[in-house]
């Protein structure tokens, strides 16, 4: 009888041991299981330019942080420097400019950059403070565009389409002054920097402006005598990193962020229709 009573304390003892290691295995699981963790939060910094566009991105930054993405935008004043940025690792994303820029961009600098998702686009416009039409614009006219390759090439399709030059068979999108063939009003083309034009209005008969600098500039919709069409528009924006993060899921977070119903409203809400959401 000895013997049993002592084989059934081994047994109640084993299973103790059992059960008291199963509680400590959980106990250990439990503090080693991150729910949800941290550690997978990420921190990016991305370039924009200053002005309206911070609005908009204050929404984004807000649906970015709830899906565990912080977002720090670094403002840039002109359209050469957040690529620049971003190719040296300063910043790890922009979101402001064109397909064609960006081919420029590349062509000129050999940057290692790529699109990951649109934005929005922002039909270039001809605005007058003097005159009321195209059809008003006097021989002679003086209109000012924008000076860099891209945006000058889209500033002499506006002024094509409305019938006040003509440019040699076979330009492309990066057209300049010299690719002009016919000019029946014999006008002026004014070369300035694109935040220069809109801010110059008053000394020109017309400007070819980009939207986010006509609003800079104070002009107004009703002082748009033209515009370009938006059908099949190759100028849309959009969210750029470099070329290695392109498949990165931050890259797909931030992108998600953006492309939304609740940054869509403030997007419309700021622009007021001057610009429109592309994705």
């Amino acid at each position: 009888m000895t013997k049993n009573n002592n084989l059934h304390g081994f047994h109640l003892s084993r299973r103790a041991a059992l059960a008291a290691a199963a509680v400590s295995a959980a106990a250990l699981f439990a503090f080693a299981a991150p729910a949800p963790s941290f550690a997978e939060d990420k921190s990016i910094k991305v370039g924009i330019m200053s002005g309206e566009d911070e609005d908009v991105w204050r929404v984004v930054t807000s649906e970015a942080a709830k899906k565990g993405l912080k977002i720090e935008t670094i403002t840039f004043n002109d359209y050469t420097q957040p690529n620049e940025a971003l190719e040296r690792g300063e910043i790890d994303a922009n979101a402001f400019q064109h397909k064609p820029y960006l081919d420029n961009q590349i062509k000129q600098h050999g940057y290692h950059i790529t699109p990951v998702g649109y934005t929005g686009v922002w039909p270039i416009g001809l605005y007058s403070k003097k005159h009321k039409s195209v059809a008003e614009l006097p021989k002679g006219a003086v209109i000012g565009v924008p000076n860099d390759p891209s945006n000058e090439g889209r500033a002499l399709r506006v002024l094509q389409n409305e019938g006040l030059i003509k440019l040699k068979d076979g330009t492309g999108i990066l057209a300049t002054i010299v690719d002009v063939s016919e000019n029946p009003k014999n006008i002026e083309i004014r070369e300035l920097d694109a935040g220069i034009v809109g801010r110059s209005i008053d000394d020109l008969d017309a400007g070819i402006v980009n939207t986010d600098w006509a609003l800079k500039s104070g002009l107004s919709p009703a002082e748009r005598i033209a515009q370009e069409p938006i059908a099949d528009n190759p100028y849309r924006n959009f969210i750029a990193v470099k070329d290695e993060n392109k498949d990165a899921d931050w890259v797909k977070t931030l992108v998600s962020s953006y492309q939304n119903e609740t940054v869509k409203a403030e997007f419309e809400k700021v622009y007021k229709g001057t610009g429109l959401s592309a994705y």
